[in-house]
């Protein structure tokens, strides 16, 4: 006959002689809702996936602009002028002496005549909405530990870039355009961080950096969908991939309000008891499991301190551990946002098929998600970043050093294996920051981090843009800028094996942080 004790009871229960064991060791939570769920079963690798769809849609937005705002080609159109066979640029040229190669909606920068147009005006578009992540990280972010939770914050996020991805078709100019991707930005802002914890949350620790890791294959396929389409749609208006990326996205949040779940961890710790309990007694019956209706002898310590909306900012900016570890991870953010979100923007930079250079890019990302996948388990999360940091940075700096050659492909080579390097870097960058940080600031921490790669990523447009007078001078400035932020993980304790905390508190008494003098 089944024990009638509560699951979560016995857990908790300080009776010595019906368990001398448990009375020696304090169970958390963290143990608790494993014992509950399991570690990983059918529901949560559904929820997992379902939540880790986001991803294609924030991959779609982010490099959309590579096509959108790409710089057409021309064509002469007398073949006996030859002052204008002999031009590199139209800039120079009488318009009655050239012409585009495909018709002037395929891109902005030929519908609005911006071909001759400074960097800092034909970026613009990138640059709006890189600064509109950073907004949208810093004005929405903390949401998601404080009073919205991760499901709506993602389901917030995602309405707003499908939205705003709909009603750029009808931008009349491109101030109007940069406007409404800077919205698009601050509503992408914070999809990845909220499906990325919410995913990692509902799982045991065991399953927690594989977990993670289907996030980005999503995002591969998202990126890797980009060319096909604008393949598909060359010689129509740029406005198209528009269309055919929001679309999707506004079913994706209707799944997302029916079908996902809260995550019981925040439920737990922000005091919604009640809502938690239903939430793992749902997973628990997809699970095959039977969990006994009494949770009342649970007793979780709520964080006090977090009922403001910048509550957890305050408390990462207070705790003299939480702010070390923040800064020397953001750091390091920096330099991999630069290369990461930078590269594939440089690629018309290249003496090489666009099209085809995207696609080696997306694809290239597959067999990262593959290795961080199977290596994830056994692999230490600071000598990770710090090898493939350095590696990325070299090869950068070689992609410019071979500018003018005649080994494209060799060139191109390079900029693969350094693209290759700086994905890898960013995905366990990621997942090593979710273990870095309590569940009471986790979301805001890895938004935080994601800031920072998003500012490298309003930087490098316009390097991009003047790598277009001054052959691959970006590659080289990418190639320095992530091999010396990268040396920063060196100061940053290794997390590999160790237990995931939901407060501060026990976060600081779980005896892992590595700086000397650190307290409270």
């Amino acid at each position: 006959m089944a024990n009638s004790t509560p699951l979560l009871s016995r857990l908790n229960s300080s009776e010595p002689e019906a368990h001398p064991v448990l009375q020696k060791v304090t169970p958390t939570l963290d143990d608790a809702i494993e014992q509950c769920i399991g570690s990983f079963g059918l529901s949560q690798l559904i929820q997992a996936v379902l939540v880790s769809l986001a991803w294609i849609f924030d991959a779609q937005q982010t490099f959309i602009n590579i096509f959108t705002d790409a710089h057409p080609s021309w064509h002469c159109t007398s073949a006996n002028d030859t002052t204008c066979w002999s031009a590199s640029t139209p800039c120079e040229l009488p318009k009655h002496a050239w012409a585009w190669d495909q018709p002037t909606s395929a891109s902005i920068i030929s519908q609005w005549d911006l071909m001759c147009s400074s960097p800092l005006i034909s970026g613009l578009p990138s640059s709006s909405f890189f600064a509109g992540c950073l907004a949208g990280g810093f004005l929405l972010a903390t949401l998601a530990d404080s009073s919205l939770g991760r499901k709506k914050m993602l389901l917030l996020a995602c309405i707003i870039i499908s939205v705003t991805g709909a009603l750029t078709v009808a931008s009349p100019n491109l101030w109007v355009y940069s406007a409404l991707r800077f919205i698009s930005g601050c509503g992408r802002a914070t999809i990845g961080t909220s499906a990325l914890v919410l995913s990692t949350e509902i799982v045991g620790k065991r399953w927690r950096g594989e977990v993670g890791i289907l996030g980005f294959f999503c995002f591969t396929l998202g990126f890797l969908s980009l060319p096909a389409m604008a393949y598909l749609a060359r010689g129509s208006s740029w406005w198209t991939l528009y269309l055919w990326t929001s679309a999707p996205a506004i079913v994706y949040c209707i799944a997302v309000h029916f079908l996902v779940h809260e995550s019981p961890r925040w439920l737990f710790v922000r005091g919604h008891k009640d809502e938690a309990i239903q939430t793992l007694r749902s997973i628990s019956l997809s699970n095959g499991k039977i969990l006994l209706s009494s949770f009342s002898e649970v007793v979780v310590e709520e964080e006090s301190w977090n009922a403001e909306i910048y509550s957890a900012m305050k408390i990462l900016w207070e705790k003299k551990w939480a702010f070390r570890r923040l800064s020397m991870v953001m750091v390091v953010g920096f330099g991999v946002g630069m290369v990461y979100y930078g590269m594939p923007l440089a690629l018309g930079n290249l003496d090489f098929n666009l099209y085809l250079s995207v696609t080696f890019n997306a694809l290239s990302e597959l067999p990262m998600a593959l290795l961080t996948f199977f290596l994830i388990g056994r692999l230490n999360r600071r000598s990770g970043v710090l090898v493939f940091t350095i590696i990325s940075g070299l090869c950068s700096v070689l992609c410019m050093v071979m500018d003018g050659s005649d080994q494209k492909e060799v060139q191109m080579g390079l900029e693969l294996v350094s693209f290759f390097s700086a994905c890898t870097g960013f995905s366990i960058l990621l997942i090593y920051t979710l273990e870095l940080f309590p569940t009471c600031v986790r979301n805001t921490a890895l938004s935080m981090v994601r800031q920072a790669l998003v500012l490298g990523g309003v930087i490098s447009p316009m390097l991009v843009a003047a790598g277009r007078k001054h052959g691959s001078l970006s590659f080289g400035v990418f190639g320095v800028v992530i091999g010396g932020c990268g040396l920063f993980v060196m100061g940053l304790p290794e997390t590999r094996g160790g237990p995931s905390c939901d407060t501060m508190e026990e976060e600081e008494k779980k005896g892992i942080v590595a700086f000397s003098g650190d307290h409270a």
